[in-house]
């Protein structure tokens, strides 16, 4: 958050420790699975590139990159909702990503 004691931050690179710290966020609600949490804050805090390489982290971990939201949705249903997100959409899909109705089949 920037403001007049804050100043607005671009371009600030991030470091692989804080692309990885997004690892450790645990749900408010236990009804979220952990894994799908943990994509959404990335998706939402990240630029393309460092959600790029957090993907690289997040699948060596063996974590599911196919979690199912409470909506039914995986993080690529989710992200090809939003018309700015191809970047998203192509490192998704280099890391395996698929749809709900694809994983389920």
């Amino acid at each position: 958050m920037s403001g007049p004691d804050k100043p607005k931050v671009i371009g600030e690179e991030w470091s692989d420790e804080r692309v990885k710290s997004f690892l450790f966020i645990t749900p408010y609600d236990k009804k979220l699975n952990p894994d799908y949490q943990v994509l959404i804050k990335a998706y939402q805090a990240m630029r393309a590139g460092d959600f790029d390489r957090f993907l690289a982290f997040f699948t060596e971990a063996g974590r599911d990159l196919n979690a199912l939201g409470t909506d039914g949705q995986t993080m690529l249903d989710h992200v090809s909702e939003h018309r700015r997100s191809g970047d998203y959409l192509e490192a998704l899909k280099k890391y395996g990503a698929q749809s709900a109705a694809t994983s389920q089949a």
